[in-house]
């Protein structure tokens, strides 16, 4: 079964770009921030021509969310790739302090620059960046230590670009989500639309939960995906069938039991119990 269609370019996340690319002049850092789930759906096309010569962050956030195994397949897929990771848990505040060290010592490397040509040193101006919903306004709460900027588990709560000062040495742009103007890769806005990184009006429910499940029977071999299709029998009460069955047959025995036949409610609750980890900590995507 192929991925259901979906796009989402509202227009805030247009002006959000025209925004992004006006402000990208003032800053010395780009931390960016992707979703542990989802590593390379979270990373956006343009982000390397946005950031040319600036230093770059990568925070991978949720990490609560996939099994250590996908987390050290990660650090090292990245780590090949000339690229540094930090991996924190946004809403429990785990990894926040590496990730602020780690900005303070971009910063350090910066002002040591500015200090050998002559100029006087400054607190470094940092942009955090990434796609709605993966956490960007958490992680800036948790690293001012107090609630400065809205955040929500939804996708575009943040419209507008503001600066938090963070301490001495650190000044934060809190950037709105952008998305790409399109989504041209199908497979990579499923795992956006399952990990709730682009609002619900871009895609059909039922039809984004059957993926779901061919996309959870296809990652079940993969020990460090964390899938487990018998805790969705032990959970919903039938089985899931790793090889054969249509997950729509599956998505109607399972509703008839739950919520009276109602496979639109049903496909609902597959997803928001995915969202919620209640089906276990689970890696969309792993290095190939």
């Amino acid at each position: 079964m192929s991925s259901p269609p979906i796009q989402w370019y509202p227009g805030h996340i247009a002006k959000a770009e025209q925004q992004l690319k006006r402000n990208l002049d003032k800053v010395d850092l780009v931390i960016e921030v992707r979703d542990a789930r989802i590593p390379l759906a979270t990373g956006h096309p343009h982000l390397n021509r946005w950031i040319s010569g600036k230093q770059h962050l990568l925070v991978i956030n949720r990490r609560d969310m996939v099994t250590p195994e996908a987390r050290v397949a990660w650090e090292t897929w990245f780590k090949a790739r000339g690229q540094r990771t930090v991996w924190c848990d946004a809403k429990a505040g785990t990894g926040v302090k590496q990730v602020q060290q780690a900005a303070i010592r971009a910063g350090d490397q910066l002002n040591e620059r500015r200090r050998n040509r002559g100029m006087r040193p400054r607190p470094v101006r940092a942009l955090t960046l990434g796609f709605p919903n993966v956490g960007k306004s958490a992680l800036i709460n948790r690293l001012v230590k107090q609630k400065v900027v809205a955040s929500a588990r939804r996708a575009g709560v943040t419209r507008t670009l503001r600066w938090v000062r963070l301490g001495q040495d650190l000044d934060l742009l809190d950037a709105p989500g952008v998305l790409p103007p399109r989504l041209d890769d199908q497979q990579a806005a499923l795992h956006l639309a399952l990990c709730d990184d682009i609002g619900q009006a871009a895609y059909d429910g039922e039809l984004v939960a059957q993926a779901f499940l061919n996309l959870l029977k296809g990652l079940q071999p993969q020990e460090a995906s964390g899938v487990g299709l018998a805790l969705l029998e032990s959970r919903y009460g039938v089985p899931l069938d790793g090889t054969t069955e249509d997950p729509a047959y599956w998505l109607e025995a399972v509703a008839e039991r739950h919520t009276s036949g109602d496979t639109a409610r049903m496909s609902q609750r597959l997803l928001d119990d995915f969202r919620k980890s209640a089906l276990g900590s689970i890696a969309l995507e792993l290095p190939a």
